[in-house]
């Protein structure tokens, strides 16, 4: 038994939900377009899961943060993809890809062919196991990754209110979830290896105010040390966590957020790898033309690195899904994807940006005791990146023009004292038109062709959307 389909999106997240909008938009027909999805439910928004997700008073629930709410787009229910023609082929998991034949096989042993596949298959959490401790099993011991985790996590947060949790790994997760768990009356205390919390974005300076913040909330930081075993009581729960440098925490809730790891084994020795995920070009086209790849598993040019990334954010899966239908849909009319990296997190009542890279040497500025301030990364002479804390519409806007132009920067100290101001200067300035590269993976060639001021301005309108937007989406959704 088989069937087949025009279009195929292998995974069930983010990425997919923007997918399904947008070949709707593109005009797919009925019957032609299908989802296939390990989760039992449509796609929805991850970061809601762990901001309002877990909030104490009116936590967030679906059906309100499916896909596309987070882009203030329709809310795709189940209902809409039946009235759209889409099918929706939940809680399957794909065991093998034939990528020459076109076909899938299913877990169940149903065979599904298409004639484009999206694939849209995300990461999944890095288990402590593949670092050498064992426990994940236990009932307290909760990763967030999907739905299932987050209804684990909650469920044993209400059974420890008051508790002590102890929260490994002081990135995006690590410090979303302390921030969500203090906000719920836990004790927690944050454990990582790095000197300072968000160590690959973060300054040492800019790590310190956060820091601060998170200890007047009563969250206790222990830095520089890896969990090396739990102890157990008599029920196999965890009771508490030993530290490599020999001391010990009770726990009666452990959060797990280590990093993650693109899912890409169903298509090893089949398509083109690189930076850990599945490589496309501009178009999100991989090594085999009939096949797409978007979201945390592609690795992208990205043109103002001048170098293929893959990123792991909201903002990189929604957009780089509606692009690759775009090409899937319209070949002919749709260009290089061309992305400004976007990065935001809001905890507790703070709320950041940032665009770009964090390379070169960073510039401070702002005031940190009103809780507006920022960094600029300059590397060889041009604005590569920018980072805002408590900024205004107009404010977010600037920085993402002024990153998305790269402006060359002389004296580091004068950037320092003019802080914001130069980016609300550079941002109202008309832009001379500039010479690019542009990257054509499918040849290998790299060409020169002229930017012209209307190419500036259209980076710039975008750049804007993209601020204006996640301002916007931070006041109005901030629960999650």
């Amino acid at each position: 038994m088989g069937r087949a389909f025009v279009y195929v999106i292998l995974g069930g997240g983010v990425a997919a939900g923007y997918a399904a909008l947008e070949f709707t938009r593109k005009g797919v027909s009925p019957g032609e377009l299908c989802i296939i999805s390990e989760e039992p439910v449509a796609p929805y928004e991850r970061p809601a899961l762990s901001k309002g997700f877990l909030l104490p008073e009116s936590p967030a629930r679906l059906p309100s943060f499916h896909t596309c709410v987070g882009a203030n787009e329709e809310r795709l229910t189940p209902k809409w993809y039946k009235e759209h023609g889409i099918e929706l082929v939940l809680g399957t998991r794909v065991k093998s890809v034939d990528v020459r034949r076109k076909k899938l096989l299913t877990a169940t042993g149903e065979t599904i062919s298409y004639k484009i596949l999206l694939i849209a298959t995300g990461a999944r959490a890095l288990k402590l196991e593949e670092f050498g401790v064992d426990g994940s099993e236990a009932e307290n011991v909760c990763y967030l990754r999907d739905l299932a985790d987050a209804n684990g996590l909650v469920n044993v947060m209400q059974s420890c209110s008051s508790g002590n949790a102890v929260v490994i790994g002081g990135g995006y997760i690590g410090m979303e979830c302390a921030a969500s768990l203090a906000i719920n009356k836990i004790n927690v205390t944050l454990v990582f290896p790095e000197v300072h919390c968000m160590a690959r974005l973060f300054t040492p300076k800019i790590a310190s105010y956060y820091e601060e913040y998170y200890q007047s909330k009563g969250v206790k930081f222990v830095k520089g040390t890896v969990l090396t075993s739990f102890e157990f009581d008599s029920s196999g729960k965890v009771m508490a966590v030993n530290l490599r440098d020999g001391s010990q925490l009770p726990a009666d809730l452990v959060v797990v957020g280590i990093g993650i790891r693109p899912n890409t084994s169903l298509f090893e020795g089949q398509l083109t790898l690189e930076k850990g995920g599945i490589k496309v070009n501009g178009k999100m086209q991989t090594s085999n033309d009939s096949v797409y790849a978007v979201g945390d598993v592609a690795a992208f040019p990205v043109k103002l690195f001048g170098e293929t990334r893959r990123l792991e954010h909201v903002d990189s899966a929604r957009k780089s899904a509606k692009h690759a239908v775009a090409a899937i849909m319209e070949p002919k009319k749709s260009g290089e994807f061309d992305y400004l990296p976007f990065f935001y997190s809001r905890v507790f009542g703070l709320s950041w940006q940032f665009y770009g890279d964090n390379v070169g040497e960073a510039v401070h500025f702002g005031d940190y005791l009103s809780g507006t301030f920022g960094a600029y990364w300059i590397s060889k002479g041009h604005l590569v990146g920018s980072f805002l804390e408590g900024g205004t519409k107009e404010e977010y806007e600037a920085i993402a023009k002024a990153t998305s132009l790269k402006p060359p920067v002389e004296d580091l100290a004068e950037l320092g004292q003019q802080g914001l101001n130069f980016a609300l200067t550079i941002s109202k300035k008309p832009q001379p038109a500039l010479p690019i590269e542009v990257s054509h993976s499918t040849s290998g060639l790299v060409l020169e062709k002229p930017m012209y001021a209307w190419y500036a301005a259209a980076g710039v309108v975008l750049a804007a959307s993209i601020a204006g937007f996640a301002y916007w989406y931070g006041r109005r959704r901030r629960r999650w």
